[in-house]
């Protein structure tokens, strides 16, 4: 009798542990992966060399979906390649194949803040609030003070200062006004999709 009640023990026991690990939660480390999608031209953790500061774009501007200044959608001859410190070496912008005469439109809606050369080029700025945008070497259609919407022209891309020269290209830059960071423009257009997880029961992406 004593053999038999402390075996029933002994199954009872194992077979409450065997609940206990197959109802217990995974922990952090083994349970639902965690992806991280970062802005082109940037590592998840923050760029090596660069203080990392506010984030780059807060959440109402990569709500805000921009157009492309040049239509059609133009191909990208240099993407951003931010410097390691404010005077240093890098492209701060991005450089968009176009032509001669083509016209330029604003990215985002905002004011006009600039119109001018600048080092021989010239230069169009428009502000959006938190950032501004900026488009050379462009001949400006608008006037500074202008209210302009999203795809809007502003003026036309010239040769003189071009990147590309003797082709033509637009530079386009995109600046964060609390602290004249300068950000990557194309995710104003072209940010990354979210990353979707399956979980393992299910072979349909979860919606």
């Amino acid at each position: 009798m004593t053999s038999n009640l402390l075996l029933d023990r002994a199954r009872t026991l194992v077979a409450a542990l065997f609940l206990v690990v197959l109802i217990a939660p995974a922990s952090p480390a083994l349970g639902t992966p965690r992806a991280e999608v970062a802005p082109s031209g940037a590592s998840p953790g923050g760029a090596a060399g660069h203080d990392e500061g506010p984030s780059p774009v807060d959440e109402e501007d990569q709500a805000a979906a921009g157009v492309w200044p040049l239509a059609p959608r133009p191909e990208v001859v240099r993407r951003f390649d931010p410097p390691d410190a404010p005077w240093g070496a890098g492209h701060r912008g991005v450089d968009l194949a176009g032509g001669p005469g083509q016209v330029v439109r604003a990215a985002l809606a905002g004011r006009v803040a600039f119109t001018g050369v600048i080092a021989g080029k010239p230069v169009v700025s428009v502000d959006h609030g938190a950032t501004r945008t900026t488009y050379e070497p462009v001949a400006a259609t608008v006037g500074v003070g202008d209210q302009v919407s999203a795809g809007a022209p502003i003026g036309r891309l010239g040769i003189a200062g071009s990147h590309c020269f003797p082709g033509a290209c637009l530079h386009w830059g995109w600046i964060r006004n609390a602290d004249d960071v300068y950000l990557d423009p194309l995710l104003l257009v072209d940010a990354p999709q979210p990353v979707r997880l399956l979980p393992l029961w299910r072979a349909d992406p979860v919606r």
